[in-house]
């Protein structure tokens, strides 16, 4: 099954590629535009910050949701260390498997996929404590093309999340790992969920909004799916 692979394209560098991805984005507040920081130590690059207007259209607006918390920023971390693989094999290999942008930074990539995804999610609440949401990457795993067109599989996702105080930053609860795997269609489930503009991005987008609302608005935070064999081979 991997004779056909391609060579893995280096995920760890010199110099500016070895600094972490960080991003934070802080939602409107009384009216105002959400603001996107993206984040790297000022030795190494100044700090970019980008306004969104206040009156920019949402293409997908969302109800208002009682909730514990509302959330007043959500930053995203990327490790530069986790390793990107370009392998076209069944089952994944390395941290980091994406497969429907172009070939670049993946690390960049997963991590704008993963900021939209919990902003969407986290936007919508409406409760009386403020936090900060913070997530580290472990493991995003989509499936490669030989996959995606035959047995299909398990979209992998793991990350660290950490809520904190705005005002003071102390943690509000312990750090808590999150598993969030996905059914991966494949074959003609594939081909057709295509058909419909069902793409891998998108379900994975919408599983991660669903996944970040109930992990801030259940008491029992978000449960991982079983999903059988394939979710089992992914961890080994």
């Amino acid at each position: 099954m991997t004779a056909c692979s391609t060579s893995d394209i280096p995920s760890r560098h010199t110099g500016i590629d070895q600094v972490p991805l960080i991003e934070t984005s802080v939602l409107p507040q009384d009216g105002a535009g959400a603001t996107t920081v993206i984040s790297t130590p000022e030795a190494v690059v100044d700090r970019q910050v980008v306004e969104r207007p206040a009156d920019e259209e949402q293409d997908d607006p969302v109800a208002a949701i009682a909730s514990p918390v509302s959330v007043h920023a959500v930053q995203v971390r990327v490790p530069r260390s986790l390793k990107v693989s370009e392998r076209n094999r069944y089952l994944p290999f390395g941290d980091i498997v994406w497969r429907e942008d172009p070939i670049g930074d993946r690390h960049a990539q997963v991590q704008k996929i993963m900021q939209d995804a919990l902003m969407h999610g986290v936007t919508p609440l409406e409760g009386p404590g403020k936090v900060d949401v913070e997530v580290e990457l472990v493991r995003f795993h989509a499936i490669t093309e030989k996959a995606r067109y035959t047995t299909g599989g398990v979209h992998a996702i793991t990350f660290d999340l950490t809520l904190r105080d705005p005002e003071t930053a102390a943690m509000v609860v312990p750090q808590r790992r999150i598993r969030a795997d996905l059914e991966a269609y494949g074959g003609q489930q594939a081909v057709n969920a295509e058909a419909l503009g069902v793409t891998q991005k998108a379900r994975i987008s919408e599983h991660l909004s669903d996944v970040i609302r109930q992990e801030l608005t259940s008491p029992e935070g978000y449960q991982n799916a079983k999903l059988g064999v394939f979710q089992l081979l992914n961890n080994l």
